[in-house]
């Protein structure tokens, strides 16, 4: 599939949320794949803000993602937290930039072996629920139409968020956002389970989790229910992994 192809595929996704099948942890996920995928970055990590207002991780595409993002909440520094305080890009950070502004996030970067950050608000109009990030191993830099790509993918899903929906619509995307926080414990829990199993790291054992996700088109919640409740095992988490 071409760049053009994945990208227009991409948006059908993305504007398709108004059905009664919607989920929004779903709808997420997908949403980092394809950030990844089309801007060729290494990872992406998604964060939002929750019922109280509060930013939390909700879909990350690796597991040094989402420690990353987790890392960047906890400590309340880095560029993810100031897009979506101020709603403005920032792309094309490279460690040097990063580690003036932000030492600690830098740092914690860099462990995970990233070099570049790139990261856009999930806006509409002065509305801004978030922000979209993507790291990169390599000193990479976005050229203007992949950051507008990038900001276009941000602002559709924005918009399939927060549009005009009925009662229960709203209802039941509050108690998924919901679900999303709460998978992240399940999935620590998942990961565990998938390490002792593989002998693997944690890391790792996370990266299987997704990718089985997106080879299969299963929801990441549905993989690791799958391995708690012992339907996944490893044969099938490693198959092409």
């Amino acid at each position: 599939m071409t760049r053009e192809q994945l990208l227009a595929r991409t948006f059908l996704e993305l504007a398709d949320t108004l059905g009664d099948d919607f989920d929004v942890l779903d709808f997420l996920q997908r949403l980092v794949d394809r950030t990844a995928e089309i801007t060729g970055v290494t990872a992406a990590g998604l964060i939002l803000l929750d019922h109280r207002d509060r930013l939390q991780l909700v879909a990350s595409t690796t597991h040094g993602a989402r420690e990353l993002e987790l890392f960047t909440l906890a400590i309340d520094e880095g560029p993810c937290l100031e897009v979506a305080g101020h709603g403005v890009s920032m792309v094309n950070l490279g460690a040097e930039e990063s580690l003036e502004r932000w030492p600690r996030f830098t740092q914690a970067a860099q462990l995970h072996g990233f070099r570049t950050t790139h990261v856009v608000p999930m806006r509409l109009r002065e509305r801004v629920l978030g922000a979209l990030s993507g790291f990169d191993v390599e000193e990479s830099r976005l050229d203007v139409d992949t950051v507008a790509v990038m900001e276009a993918m941000a602002g559709v899903a924005t918009i399939g968020l927060i549009q005009e929906r009925t009662p229960r619509q709203r209802e039941l995307m509050a108690q998924q956002l919901q679900r999303a926080l709460r998978l992240r414990v399940e999935v620590e829990q998942a990961k565990g389970m998938v390490a002792e199993l593989v002998d693997t790291d944690v890391g790792r054992a996370f990266d299987l989790l997704a990718g089985y996700s997106r080879r299969t088109g299963t929801p990441l919640g549905a993989v690791t229910s799958a391995v708690l409740e012992r339907r996944l095992g490893p044969r099938e988490l490693l198959a092409d992994g």
